[in-house]
């Protein structure tokens, strides 16, 4: 998919309001697909001014608060950092919830804890709205292609309503099982990468430590049977010095796998592996270096193995 020229005609309007709440590095390409598609689409405003002004050019409508949304939109897309900033959204004074009017639905595409969501979903059903997980994975590359993966915890019937709309941001639309379970699936997806991240860091500090180079590494690796889309946007940075390629914060990093080791807790598993990754993301932030991108994890772990390691020269900048 490609992207249309905000100068050109109008795209035919739908039926549905959508209303939008978190515009970061995901969620602005997901707004402008939404916006493309013909959705009128009306839009909280956060800290990236950037995005809210790029958004208001497409036809987009700013407003003031998340009731403002609710009075006035159909459907409305979350996609914030977690579950505390969700729920001041939904369930906060002036939230979605608090004058919700029926039939309200709400497509939560945040990280959120499982059992946050089920408790979001509960309240939203007591006020006649509709409360649907449905998390993304892949990168804001792919959000403003509008080819993410969307893994969506719903009733069969509340996700075929939703298609069409989810259908103008994801290539692929999984559904996960019901509400609680597309976060579940997210957490362990992000398991997955994040443990990888934490691995290809202190590899890179042992062969470095033992002669062995970031490029010689990336000549092995790169290529063969542990070679993966993640690994290729992690190493843009480690040999190649985009800073840009892999834009996802070690504070978000942190957050995500901190929310799989309660859940794993919740649920009485043992966390040997996962704490362990955990913990390598609690360390980065500890030492302030949260908003840097997870690729970045592999100069804090040589720094703190006394490896000698310039980071490379950056390709696109910050």
């Amino acid at each position: 998919m490609t992207e249309k020229s905000i100068m050109a005609s109008e795209p035919r309007e739908r039926d549905q309001t959508i209303g939008f709440v978190g515009l970061g590095y995901m969620g602005h390409g997901l707004a402008k697909n939404i916006r493309e598609a013909g959705y009128p689409l009306r839009f909280l405003a956060n800290r990236r001014r950037e995005a809210a002004e790029d958004m208001i050019r497409r036809g987009a409508v700013e407003v003031g608060s998340p009731l403002e949304l609710s009075e006035s939109c159909d459907v409305v897309c979350l996609c914030l950092p977690g579950s505390p900033q969700v729920e001041e959204v939904v369930a906060g004074e002036n939230g979605l919830l608090a004058h919700a009017r029926p039939g309200l639905v709400i497509l939560d595409s945040s990280t959120s804890q499982p059992v946050s969501t089920r408790r979001l979903a509960e309240l939203a059903k007591v006020r006649g709205a509709t409360f649907i997980d449905a998390p993304l994975s892949r990168t804001p590359k792919e959000a403003w292609a509008g080819t993410v993966d969307c893994m969506v915890g719903a009733e069969a019937a509340d996700l075929e309503a939703l298609r069409p709309l989810i259908e103008t941001f994801a290539g692929r639309i999984l559904h996960t099982g019901p509400t609680g379970s597309g976060h579940t699936m997210k957490l362990l997806n992000n398991f997955l990468s994040l443990g990888y991240g934490a691995l290809y860091a202190e590899a890179l500090a042992i062969g470095a430590k033992s002669g062995v180079s970031a490029e010689t590494f990336h000549q092995v690796i790169g290529g063969g049977r542990m070679d993966c889309p993640f690994y290729q946007t992690f190493m843009q940075y480690v040999v190649g010095g985009d800073e840009n390629a892999h834009l996802f914060t070690l504070r978000n990093a942190h957050k995500d796998t901190r929310y799989l080791v309660d859940l794993a807790n919740a649920h009485g598993i043992a966390t040997h592996v996962s704490s362990a990754v955990k913990n390598s993301y609690a360390q980065a932030e500890g030492m302030g270096r949260g908003d840097s991108f997870v690729p970045m994890l592999t100069d804090i772990v040589a720094e703190l193995n006394g490896v000698s390691r310039t980071p490379p020269a950056s390709a696109g900048g910050r």
